[in-house]
């Protein structure tokens, strides 16, 4: 079996035991770019889970990624993959709601609302003017509407997935989806990556930080395995 896992900082374990969130921040892996450092990947919910359920793993996450980036690069490495997807296990943790992929000369860049965001000179105006304008709703609608479209897919592709939310959640969303078994509560706040591990009497690493650290991957690593056992998804 493949397990395929993507996200943000929270699957790519930013921070878990290594304070880098990308590996290019770490001098001697400038090469590996945005990729989640090695040392945390090696202790990540979704790696974990692969050795639990020994599998195979690929982890499609990036730090600061926004849902758009998710599904362009879930539907890439799908649509790369020679064999059948049958064998496949897709688990998507969804990123903050406002978080936008604008491509730039060449080069995708994660937009968040943060005020923050490194953008090339020429965007800057644009990046702040889209800070002053997000619109929480809207975007919250968006999302939902887009992530229902990709579960739609994968199930009409029986493709075996789970989603799950990291901070936000679709409370605020009036028109629900029954989403069945391959969604975790998604319209309930107690049920986001956060709640559940602070649930379970867990810290982030700091209390500036948004991030656990591996007793806290340990713990929701078990928190989803006890899932996919009861849904039988294994």
């Amino acid at each position: 079996m493949i397990l395929y896992v993507n996200g943000d900082s929270h699957t790519a374990a930013a921070e878990a035991v290594n304070p880098h969130a990308f590996a290019m921040d770490d001098g001697d892996l400038y090469h590996m770019g945005r990729a989640p450092h090695p040392a945390n990947l090696a202790v990540s919910w979704g790696k974990l889970l692969s050795l639990t359920l020994k599998s195979s793993f690929h982890c499609g996450a990036e730090s600061a990624s926004s849902n758009t980036r998710i599904l362009r690069t879930a539907r890439e490495w799908m649509a790369a993959q020679s064999r059948t997807l049958s064998d496949t296990l897709v688990i998507i943790q969804w990123s903050t709601w406002e978080r936008e992929e604008w491509l730039i000369g060449g080069t995708y860049y994660q937009i968040g609302a943060s005020g923050i965001d490194d953008v090339p000179d020429d965007h800057r105006d644009r990046y702040k003017q889209f800070v002053v304008d997000v619109d929480w709703q809207q975007k919250t609608q968006q999302a939902h509407d887009e992530i229902w479209q990709f579960h739609q897919e994968l199930t009409d592709q029986n493709i075996r997935h789970v989603f799950f939310n990291g901070n936000n959640d679709f409370s605020r969303i009036a028109d629900r989806q029954d989403w069945g078994i391959n969604y975790i509560a998604p319209y309930d706040p107690k049920s986001t990556y956060d709640s559940v591990i602070r649930a379970g009497g867990l810290d982030t690493v700091s209390p500036e930080s948004w991030h656990f650290g591996a007793d806290g991957h340990s713990f929701f690593h078990r928190f989803m395995l006890q899932y996919i056992i009861d849904k039988r998804l294994y």
